[in-house]
């Protein structure tokens, strides 16, 4: 059975990792997980931290954002289409 860890944890001993104030093994035990998953987690943390002065996260926000306004307008659009459907089926009737 595989078990999932929060981001919070993730961070907490990929930050420990990086300190490098203990061993990966002294970290894997404390938070019994093994240790190539901090490992993992400690290279995962270095490869993404220059995104964080890059600008990418806005970027994805922004995205975000605009895939919400398009959903919400085509949710629009078919309301309309759907009630101008109901109106005609009426009038064939």
């Amino acid at each position: 059975m595989r078990r999932t860890h929060d981001a919070g944890l993730k961070a907490k001993v990929a930050l420990e990792a990086i300190k490098g104030e203990k061993t990966v093994a002294e970290i894997s035990s404390k938070y019994c997980i093994h240790p190539n998953q901090v490992g993992k987690w400690k290279k995962e943390v270095l490869e993404r931290l220059p995104e964080l002065f890059n600008g990418k996260i806005k970027k994805r926000e922004k995205t975000a954002d605009e895939l919400q306004a398009e959903l919400y307008q085509q949710i629009g659009q078919l309301k309309v289409e759907l009630d101008w459907l109901k109106k005609k089926s009426r009038l064939l009737e």
